[in-house]
């Protein structure tokens, strides 16, 4: 899968003092891909955008 063109952002639950980070890419058509940003180099997952908004949902506590 090409990523070239993510555009990543920094969770907003990420630790401000530079461990424990996530990135979030969702501006590719079809799908949202997440990595650490420790190492933007290494391995990414991909989620489909209704896999993903289910995952966020649960992790919110929302039902």
């Amino acid at each position: 899968m090409d990523l070239t063109g993510a555009r990543w952002r920094k969770s907003t639950r990420s630790n401000g003092s530079g461990g424990a980070c996530v990135e979030v890419a969702g501006n590719l058509p079809g799908v949202v891909a997440v990595r650490d940003s420790k190492d933007p180099a290494g391995p990414v997952l991909t989620f489909g955008p209704d896999a993903w908004r289910a995952f966020v949902t649960r992790v919110a506590g929302r039902p």
